[in-house]
């Protein structure tokens, strides 16, 4: 490995390792604005220009590789002008916009012209001005600011996949222009925002609401999908303002994806603010204690099998548990948290996460996609996808409609039938993954949600057995979620018990007046029409679909009002927290729960988040580790039988709306109107 000093200090890098990540292990700062550590390497700004001895002229520093006995000088007067000098060039045509610009206060190109730049410029002459464009609800232009760093053009290449932004024209006449004039068709987009290190894309949808040191920050725990991206939460007096990644590398890198990012907005429509009880066939306003008492003249004295409990996709651990305990309390085993009804095992942890992890994905060297359209599902696992594909050497083949996922795959078919073929070996894909050293099966939402899920779960078992995915070190199956509290439901328990119904259970058993009260726990994604005559007691924080057929509504907490634990698709357990409080008389969920166990006389044995965590963990043990992927022990799950050749349904139809906050979001039903009823959904065929 090449060894040589930066600065007087000596450093030794791994081959092809450049000068700036050299100086960068040193723990010297070289500014940079064209350089990112995920983006291939442009080496277009010159702003990291060192002096290297025994070179005639400064050196572009991402660009050079590191060589034995390189002595290099980042805070030379030659390497101070040389900067000073393309500094003041950046500067030749930028405006004077800082005071109305988004980005100010976090601008690299402010920070490193005061850490860099010279006093005065010496350009007197007009600047030039480009016409800004059009890239959709989500990014605003001012491509004036543009320093052509060309960091958007690659990540929209690299990392998204959609190669709709590039360079037109040179020198002084060079724009960053959108292809065609078309949007960007990504549901990665946003992330060029945070890219960009001056202010020419800015987040339009927040565009002059507010400056950064204004803003609270939070880090939390995103739950529009079942990655469990990193965010913080940025928030000014009790409303959310806008939401950012975090750099987790094992789960989201430093991504985020565009739901994620921008239906923030819908936390503060339509929300529940205080209970509701029906009376005389409409809902008034009411007291928590008529709330209460409502609830505890239909519910007292009735037996367990009469009441059911369905969770929904965006519950916290705590609030579940706590549900769970209640039902228990009323002698009740009809509880379920899978609202779509996917045949999944909650005996076997192994049989319904995502075993291999998300950052496995990239030892990966064959991928078999079955019912699932991972860009819409999930886009920060499909990007880990895209790069393992970037890299050469992977063959992924989808059993599913035709679809873009931004790369190269093979699509096997979409008769349900082909998994059974590939199981017994008769189907050529299953070569392909034999003859693999890490293979890996992932099975969608599509495929376990249908009447015949529980066959295809033990068809993609034994595909895992009989071609291999399952080796010392490595499990190659793997279930992509698409509800953030879906694991966690399981891995808690809340399905259903000795006798129990489950969800097509109990909404057969209302319809025929078998079950008289439903309890639904932020539960909108069911069918409420087959609720028939049945008591609805509703839960959450949005009027959505569930809170129009509730009979008693609770106001609760959305995920950025309270301190709540989530479980991501790769079984990692993750703390999000409160970033501002519920509004008016809305509560968290667990204490509501609580105080109606009270009003029950089935008082729950906690008082505070702590005691229920403490028995949480008691009654769950993979709580107890905060952070990690603990790997499950392979066991027998599915049921054998004929799968259905019935062709896949993707579940995801609308990316942009797909849950009470998302649909309650101005922003994501304008990228519904561009994107969905504007043409073609964009991650179809033609992508």
């Amino acid at each position: 490995m090449p060894k040589l000093t930066v600065d007087g200090i000596a450093v030794e890098v791994p081959p092809n390792a450049t000068i700036l990540q050299a100086a960068e292990q040193a723990g010297v700062e070289i500014p940079r604005f064209c350089y990112h550590e995920r983006l291939s390497i442009a080496g277009n700004c010159r702003m990291c220009l060192v002096d290297v001895e025994k070179s005639p002229k400064p050196v572009a520093s991402c660009a050079m590789p590191a060589a034995e006995g390189m002595v290099v000088h980042t805070r030379s007067d030659r390497a101070n002008k040389a900067r000073a000098g393309v500094m003041e060039f950046l500067l030749i045509n930028h405006p004077l916009d800082c005071p109305i610009c988004d980005q100010g206060g976090e601008c690299d190109l402010q920070d490193q012209a005061m850490a860099y730049g010279a006093d005065r410029g010496r350009f007197h002459e007009n600047k030039r001005a480009v016409k800004d464009k059009d890239l959709g609800p989500l990014v605003a232009t001012t491509m004036t600011r543009c320093i052509h760093c060309t960091r958007c053009v690659r990540f929209a290449t690299e990392v998204a996949g959609v190669p709709e932004l590039g360079a037109v024209a040179r020198g002084e006449n060079m724009e960053i222009t959108n292809y065609l004039g078309q949007m960007l068709s990504s549901e990665l987009s946003g992330n060029v925002v945070d890219l960009c290190p001056v202010g020419a894309l800015t987040n339009k949808p927040y565009a002059f609401g507010g400056r950064p040191w204004e803003l609270r920050k939070t880090e939390s725990i995103d739950v529009m999908d079942a990655v469990g991206t990193n965010i913080r939460v940025d928030a000014r007096e009790q409303r959310v303002m806008r939401v950012l990644p975090r750099i987790h590398e094992d789960v989201n890198e430093e991504w985020l994806a565009d739901k994620s990012r921008q239906a923030c907005d819908g936390l503060s429509n339509q929300r529940l603010d205080r209970p509701y009880v029906r009376k005389n066939g409409k809902l008034t306003e009411a007291t928590w204690q008529e709330a209460f008492a409502a609830v505890t003249a239909k519910v007292r004295g009735l037996p367990g099998a009469k009441v059911a409990a369905i969770a929904g996709d965006l519950c916290d651990a705590e609030s579940m548990f706590a549900l769970k305990e209640l039902m228990t309390a009323l002698g009740s085993t009809n509880i379920d948290c899978r609202q779509d009804g996917a045949a999944l095992d909650a005996r076997n942890r192994a049989s319904y996460i995502f075993n291999t992890s998300i950052a496995g994905i990239e030892q990966a060297d064959a991928i078999l996609i079955i019912g699932s359209n991972p860009r819409t599902e999930a886009p920060i696992l499909n990007a880990r996808i895209r790069k393992r594909y970037l890299k050469g050497g992977l063959q992924v083949g989808v059993i599913g409609p035709q679809v873009d996922l931004t790369y190269k795959a093979k699509n096997l078919g979409n008769d349900a039938g082909i998994v059974s073929q590939i199981a017994s070996g008769s189907h050529e894909f299953a070569n392909v993954l034999k003859n693999a050293k890490k293979p890996m099966l992932i099975v969608g939402q599509g495929a376990l949600a249908r009447a015949d899920g529980a066959q295809i779960l033990a068809a993609a078992k034994q595909i895992a057995d009989s071609c291999g995915l399952i080796k010392d070190g490595w499990n190659g199956f793997n279930v992509l979620h698409t509800a953030a509290a879906r694991v966690g439901g399981l891995d808690l328990g809340f399905v259903p018990g000795n006798g129990g119904k489950d969800v097509r259970g109990i909404l057969d058993g209302a319809s025929k007046g078998e079950i008289e009260v439903v309890y639904l726990l932020g539960a909108d994604e069911i069918d409420s029409a087959k609720l028939g005559k049945a008591f609805v007691i509703y839960q959450g924080h949005h009027g959505d679909r569930g809170a129009h057929r509730a009979d008693v509504i609770l106001p609760g907490a959305a995920y950025t009002e309270k301190d709540g634990l989530y479980v991501n698709t790769e079984g990692r357990v993750q703390a999000a927290l409160r970033a501002v409080f519920p509004p008016g008389d809305a509560r968290e969920d667990w204490t509501i729960i609580r105080a109606l166990s009270e009003s029950l006389g089935k008082a729950l044995p906690f008082d505070n988040l702590a005691q229920l965590r403490a028995r949480l963990r008691d009654a769950a043990p993979t709580f107890a580790t905060v952070d990690k992927v603990q790997p499950a022990a392979w066991g027998a799950f599915g049921t054998a039988g004929q799968v259905n050749a019935t062709p896949f349904e993707y579940p995801v139809k609308n990316y942009y709306m797909t849950d009470p906050i998302s649909r309650a979001s101005r922003t994501m039903a304008r990228c519904t109107e561009a994107f969905v009823m504007g043409g073609a959904q964009k991650t179809g065929t033609d992508g």
